[in-house]
């Protein structure tokens, strides 16, 4: 466009009028941009608020797993998507084969009791023997038992009865449990799409989180950088471990003590163990049907494995594994488990805690900061945290 031709345009009537001689902007650009921004992200954050779970999880497990996935990324010659692809397979292998065991054998388990309930409502049941030799309880167990299930029919009696008075809360129990199955179901779909391209991509979006993080938070954020992984993947990979662990461990017991339903009660065990304390009241329960069941070496021996092998696991390997260079206390494990499972299902049992580690961090980063600048130190000065070993220092910029 020539001169004439500019000068020809600047002279040609506009839609609105002719244009102002000043043009000072109504709102700075850099208040706009700004603003823009927040709106943009709220929208995000109302539309996607439902893949919020899933993404999360998916940030968790590859956090967790890269040190992994490096290795197995150098084999495949730095080719990331084909290093994905099979990082995906590999984590449905493994969940997917224990769970089908776990549902087969469960399976197998129900078709048990629902035969001894046909046969319990055709013939009836005496009450058993440990039952009746409970203590200030056992006779009006023995009683209910007796009305209830002890005599031919009852049992088919009190389920028509049970279930003829909450039809409509059994019927929408149901569909709870329905459309929960379906909705946990896409959670796992989600996650692991999402899980695929934090693989893929995840070095390219660290950078672009590096570059962001070093701009918001200049002086902390190499030091952030370095906590936040290493407490996700050890909380993660130390709960984890240990869950199974324990749940093999004492399922074991269980089986040479001789508890009916062994697999069972350890996979339950083994869920509990994520929880502060669940695992002690899983085989402590155990103990005390065997002894009541009559078996009392049997409980007495089981409940003295269980205590030893607490002991060394909370002694010696949960030290080592769980939280990394933040040692979580009880209270906020605590609140990050039952948080996380209020908010966020079966998977806020890992991303409760791992979220709980990360404002511990932060507020350990502040705190120490801020001790240093009561005693006036400028230096590099080394983080050490107040409850982690000696061996573990971190490098702090003052």
């Amino acid at each position: 466009m020539g001169v004439f031709d500019r000068q020809k345009s600047n002279h040609e009537p506009r839609w609105l009028g002719s244009s102002a001689p000043t043009r000072t902007p109504l709102i700075p650009s850099i208040s706009a941009a700004r603003w823009l921004l927040v709106l943009v992200v709220a929208a995000g954050v109302y539309f996607f608020y439902g893949f919020l779970v899933p993404v999360l999880a998916a940030l968790v497990i590859g956090f967790a797993s890269w040190p992994l996935y490096r290795k197995l990324l150098a084999r495949v010659g730095g080719n990331t998507t084909i290093a994905a692809t099979i990082a995906i397979i590999m984590i449905v292998t493994f969940l997917v084969i224990p769970i089908g065991l776990a549902i087969t054998y469960t399976t197998g388990e129900v078709r048990t009791w629902v035969a001894w309930a046909i046969h319990a409502n055709r013939a009836g049941a005496p009450t058993p023997a440990w039952i009746v030799a409970l203590p200030w309880a056992g006779s009006y167990l023995d009683e209910a038992w007796t009305k209830y299930i002890g005599s031919p029919g009852a049992l088919g009696e009190l389920i028509q009865a049970v279930s003829g008075a909450n039809i409509g809360n059994i019927y929408r129990a149901v569909l709870a449990a329905g459309g929960g199955a379906f909705h946990l179901l896409l959670t796992l779909l989600f996650m692991l799409i999402a899980l695929f391209f934090v693989y893929r991509d995840g070095f390219s979006f660290s950078k672009q989180i590096d570059m962001l993080g070093e701009r918001i938070l200049p002086n902390r954020w190499e030091r952030i950088s370095r906590v936040v992984p290493a407490t996700i993947s050890s909380t993660v990979m130390g709960m984890t471990l240990i869950a199974i662990g324990e749940g093999i461990v004492l399922g074991l017991a269980y089986w040479i003590a001789g508890v009916p339903s062994p697999v069972t009660l350890g996979v339950l065990t083994g869920v509990m163990a994520l929880i502060p304390g669940g695992a002690p009241l899983s085989f402590t329960l155990v103990s005390i049907y065997l002894l009541a069941s009559g078996s009392h070496v049997a409980g007495i021996g089981l409940f003295v494995w269980g205590t030893v092998e607490l002991f060394i696991v909370d002694k010696t390997l949960r030290p080592k594994l769980v939280g990394g260079p933040i040692k979580l206390p009880f209270l906020p494990t605590f609140f990050g488990l039952v948080g996380g499972v209020k908010t966020m299902g079966f998977l806020g049992l890992f991303i409760g805690p791992v979220l709980m580690a990360l404002i511990v961090a932060i507020w350990r980063e502040w705190i120490h900061e801020a001790r240093n600048a009561e005693k006036g130190e400028t230096g590099p000065q080394v983080l050490i945290d107040e409850q982690a070993p000696p061996a573990i220092p971190r490098i702090a910029e003052g």
